[in-house]
């Protein structure tokens, strides 16, 4: 990216007049627009630092923001600028407003995991599949702002009627626990903004002027929340891509772009169509492919970085062709080119695609990254540690409680826990205050009794602290009193357990960092957790091949890029193709296209298994539709001398180091 802004993106930058809408292009500078704007607003307009925020959808990318914005302004100012995702933007509110919500402070966040749960307990009769697609419907309703009443009456199928049914007890769960979902950290402000206009103006005066990160992403929920805080004045830069919106099936809906000019008639539209990543020809194929789509807005990206590498694309006769092909090829490419692995991305359009990849990266000793396995936040040993910190901020967390009981174990089984919960719902108290109660040894024997009083005790007794000293020196504390590693390798073998420890560890010296850096006490840091993702773990200074979902690539660049499985039926998807919904699939296309800076490989494979069968495969219509950039090679041709060489040479010395 040159030093220079070019001519759209200093209007975009300096355009003050009232809201403002930057069609940002893949590629085309939009955090630079972004960071440069809230600078100029700070040193050139004399806003204060405090009255402007930027909104982003993940942590990585308000980390980057960050980042950015300290290198242009100074560091006071670039702390006290609210750089932040939607929900936690969301914690914010309600943390501050939690008496107007209904809430403590110390409220809880429960992730998908844990209100699947209590799904699952509300509908009895339920497994967790079925459990897990109620949550879903229940979380479309609520990123929707559809309330269980309007659900009832909306409800249509078998799923979305039990749905329904379970709805408002979801709710009422959830508020008798004092904890939130994720979808209620957008969903709670929107309805104490419409409701009170005493808060919603005392947050439109806090946050006077807004800038907002991938708009075309934003659902309703979301939508409705810029509006409230963007008021009548509207007072906001949004920054979006209509091309790049592939977030329909999580409920972002592409329509909030066409929305907002009818929602602001003075709306400001500023295309940045100059790309600073991608060679021409792969810009021309992304051209041509997206234009097949109604647009909202016209835009034609445009490179002055050379033509660049042709476009080559290749058909295998299966996956574990393909797979062997690939990787082939991205061992020799690299070999030639002295490049480094992380240059490279395979790309593709589900997640099972990954495993032959893998396996033939693995055989041919490359190293890669796999994008969108488990999150370091869902293994079970971190799980364990978080319900305990859980408990500690809100005693009402019942799930959280019962996972606290009975890990390690200390005795207490099944048959004590629904004593418990016996005794709790017959004294409308939450577990935790139940466990402390001076009639529960009348109904609880003597070793039962200790051990769940123990458990709590030693959480009442963390807690008084929590607020006056360090985090880091609590957390040892804990984590020493509860025996958990001397309880791992009890029930592991050794290699497991020490592995699950390292975890353990890892995760409590992170956040006793982290509240030593930012001044948090232990309750600050336990909601903060719920709203971290792997992503702030991410190394990249790891030299791998990336492994990725068209999805998760998205807002990632790599040099050379090996975009898979290009067949109808995979991409564009079957399910899309029955829904007429195929558009989507071809701005999926267009973001894979678009990561790739220098060359860009397609293939497919002629035939794939279907259960028992192997059926034929039909290329993807996207192939076509990029046009005359693309050259389909014969698969049966030998293999290049240069490539021949480049192979000979690289077995050569994987040889002369010892490799097989």
């Amino acid at each position: 990216m040159p030093a220079v802004l070019n001519a759209p993106q200093r209007e975009a930058i300096r355009y003050l007049d009232g809201p403002c809408l930057v069609l940002a292009g893949a590629g085309s500078g939009k955090t630079r627009v972004i960071t440069h704007k809230i600078a100029y607003l700070l040193e050139e307009c004399g806003m204060l630092p405090g009255n402007i925020a930027a909104i982003t959808f993940t942590n990585k990318a308000a980390r980057e923001m960050q980042h950015r914005l300290g290198a242009l302004v100074r560091a006071r100012a670039a702390r006290g600028v609210t750089v932040c995702t939607f929900h936690a933007l969301g914690v914010r509110i309600i943390r501050q407003e939690a008496a107007a919500c209904g809430l403590k402070p110390q409220f809880s966040i429960l992730d998908a995991s844990d209100a699947t749960q209590i799904v699952q307990e509300l509908a009895a009769d339920a497994d967790k599949g079925i459990a897990r697609q109620m949550h879903w419907q229940i979380s479309a309703w609520k990123n929707a702002l559809i309330s269980p009443d309007e659900a009832a009456q909306q409800a249509h199928n078998e799923l979305s009627i039990a749905a329904a049914n379970l709805y408002r007890e979801y709710e009422r769960t959830l508020r008798a626990w004092q904890a939130v979902d994720f979808d209620d950290l957008i969903a709670l402000p929107v309805r104490l903004f419409e409701t009170q206009e005493d808060v919603r103006t005392r947050w439109q005066h806090k946050l006077r002027y807004l800038l907002i990160d991938e708009y075309q992403d934003t659902n309703h929920a979301q939508y409705r929340l810029l509006r409230l805080l963007a008021g009548e004045r509207g007072m906001f830069t949004a920054v979006g891509d209509d091309d790049q919106a592939i977030y329909a099936w999580r409920g972002a809906d592409v329509e909030n772009l066409r929305q907002l000019s009818v929602d602001y008639p003075r709306l400001k539209v500023i295309k940045l169509e100059q790309n600073y990543r991608s060679s021409k020809r792969i810009l021309e194929a992304a051209n041509t492919l997206i234009a097949h789509n109604e647009k909202l807005f016209e835009k034609k990206l445009w490179s002055d970085l050379g033509a660049g590498d042709p476009i080559q694309a290749a058909a295998a006769a299966s996956p574990e062709d393909e797979a062997r092909r690939v990787v082939d090829r991205i061992s020799a490419h690299r070999f030639r080119g002295r490049a480094r692995y992380a240059d490279y991305a395979i790309l593709y359009r589900s997640n099972h695609q990954a495993r032959l990849f893998e396996q033939h990266l693995r055989a041919q000793r490359i190293p890669y990254v796999l994008s969108g396995g488990q999150s370091f936040f869902e293994k079970p040993e971190i799980r364990d540690f978080t319900a305990w910190l859980r408990v500690l901020a809100n005693p009402d967390d019942d799930l959280a409680f019962i996972r606290s009981l009975t890990t390690p174990r200390r005795g207490i089984g099944a048959g004590t826990i629904e004593t418990l919960s016996r005794f709790a719902a017959e004294h409308k108290l939450s577990l935790f205050a139940a466990s402390l109660h001076e009639s529960l040894p009348e109904v609880l024997g003597a070793r039962p009794l200790k051990a769940v009083q123990d458990c709590a005790r030693l959480q009442q007794h963390i807690a008084r602290r929590a607020e006056r000293e360090p985090a880091d020196t609590l957390l040892s504390e804990l984590l020493q009193a509860i025996h958990y590693e001397a309880w791992l390798f009890a029930r592991y073998d050794e290699r497991d357990a020490s592995a699950r420890w390292d975890n353990v560890l890892e995760f409590v010296q992170w956040l006793g960092r982290k509240g030593q850096e930012e001044g948090r006490n232990l309750f600050e840091l336990i909601q903060t957790v719920s709203l971290i993702t792997m992503l702030d773990k991410d190394d990249e200074d790891f030299d791998g091949v990336q492994l990725a979902t068209l999805h998760a690539a998205k807002g990632l660049e790599f040099a050379h890029v090996f975009l898979v499985g290009l067949e109808e039926g995979l991409l564009p998807h079957q399910a899309s193709i029955d829904e007429d919904k195929v558009e989507e699939e071809r701005r999926l296309m267009y973001v894979g296209i678009t990561r790739a800076r220098q060359s860009l490989h397609l293939s497919w494979c002629e035939r794939r298994k279907q259960g028992r069968e192997s059926r034929l495969c039909e290329p993807s219509r996207f192939l076509a539709e990029m046009g005359a950039q693309v050259q389909v090679l014969d698969r049966h041709a030998p293999v290049s001398r240069e490539d021949g060489r480049a192979r000979a040479a690289q077995l050569l010395q994987m040889l002369k180091q010892g490799e097989p």
